[in-house]
């Protein structure tokens, strides 16, 4: 039985190229890019261009980019480090309901800490209102922290739009972006998007776990959260995973174009939907403008465990939402405040340039096949 892979928005399977970048660090080039000697300085250059491999990308200068353990401590650090350094400038911070929990929990912290936090509602399609958004800024506002793409029903939200209502505020706010869930996949320059600080994530586009960076634009300052080194440029310190970080720069190199990404996952979308859409029971919680490699969908009267361990039997991967809620409620569909029974009921299924309509069609069988079988909540 063929194992059907489609949680990629909770991690991808790691790219040859970057397998062999790591194999190649770990085994070969592995002294402390820090030291001195000619294998340190050997260390560094891989490690140098694995930073300009992102940065290009992105569009930036190399030292705008800097590297962390993942999107979760590259979140932290935009948000605390953000609101200490801004922290006299105002007293506003604003970020959405339904960002992910890297972002939303330390907001909260921060509000524990006397921040006023505004949380901007989704409309019942997921997507975050423009107007609620220029409302929402004011001239004391020294943080927006808002996402580009919703990592369960790949809503994409409006960044360039709170851009705009910072400039028109008059805000000494700075902008942070979780890009986690686009890198790699939609246009992610910073400069475009009127972004200060943004957060990318290896795993999600075919590189190691354990690795991911923060661009911070220049002459943008942030407050460390640790110390204890100079490592990237102090603000991040402690010896660098340069393993991991030559795996990132690999994958980042191995991506090919995104505009080939979109036109591939637009097309197992549109099988998906095809095949689903007239099944009575079958309700889509993504709109029809949300990116096209996420489907957020629910089973009318099977609870998604239900349905998850069914699928898993059949050799098919799939998710109910965010990995890192661990099955828990999720907060983004009850924020679009959708009955209890369609929340219960989601699967989130998330599509890489490696997957096929095969494992569509497998999908969707699987699914059928759950509906006639599985015991209805009462």
């Amino acid at each position: 039985m063929k194992d059907i892979y489609l949680d990629n928005s909770a991690t991808t399977k790691v790219c040859p190229q970057a397998a062999e970048a790591v194999r190649r660090l770990l085994c070969e080039t592995y002294a402390n890019p820090s030291s001195l000697h000619a294998m340190g300085a050997a260390a560094e250059r891989e490690l140098s261009h694995a930073r300009q491999t992102v940065a290009k990308v992105l569009g930036c200068n190399q030292r705008e980019v800097f590297f962390t353990s993942g999107g979760t401590e590259a979140n932290n650090l935009a948000l605390f480090g953000a609101a200490a350094a801004r922290k006299r400038l105002g007293n506003r911070i604003v970020t959405t309901r339904i960002e992910h929990p890297s972002v939303y929990e330390p907001a909260l912290q921060l509000e524990k800490q006397g921040f006023e936090v505004v949380f901007l509602e989704p409309d019942e399609t997921g997507n975050i209102p423009v107007q609620a958004v220029f409302e929402a800024i004011t001239p004391d506002t020294v943080l927006v922290s808002m996402m580009l793409v919703n990592n369960e029903t790949g809503v994409r939200l409006p960044v360039e739009t709170a851009a705009k209502a910072i400039k028109r505020a008059g805000a000494p706010a700075l902008l942070h972006c979780d890009a986690v869930q686009a890198f790699g996949k939609l246009p992610c320059k910073p400069a475009s998007l009127g972004a200060d600080l943004m957060t990318l994530s290896a795993h999600k586009i075919h590189g190691p776990k354990g690795t991911g960076a923060l661009y911070i634009r220049r002459g943008v300052r942030i407050e460390p959260r640790t110390f204890g080194g100079s490592q990237e440029q102090g603000l991040r310190p402690g010896t660098e995973a340069s393993a991991l970080i030559a795996g990132f720069g690999a994958a980042v190199e191995a991506l090919g174009t995104g505009s080939a990404f979109l036109e591939h996952t637009a097309q197992l979308k549109d099988r998906l939907y095809e095949k689903l859409r007239s099944i009575p029971g079958i309700s889509f919680n993504s709109p029809a403008d949300a990116v096209p490699y996420i489907v957020n969908l629910s089973v009318e009267g099977i609870r998604s465990e239900t349905m998850l361990h069914h699928l898993a039997a059949r050799g098919i991967s799939v998710s109910s939402g965010s990995a890192c809620s661990k099955g828990k409620h999720s907060r983004v569909l009850a924020a679009q405040r959708l009955a209890d029974d369609r929340v219960d009921g989601a699967l989130r299924i998330s599509f890489s340039r490696e997957n096929d309509t095969l494992d569509v069609d497998a999908f969707v069988e699987g699914v059928l096949d759950g509906m006639a079988r599985l015991a209805r909540r009462s």
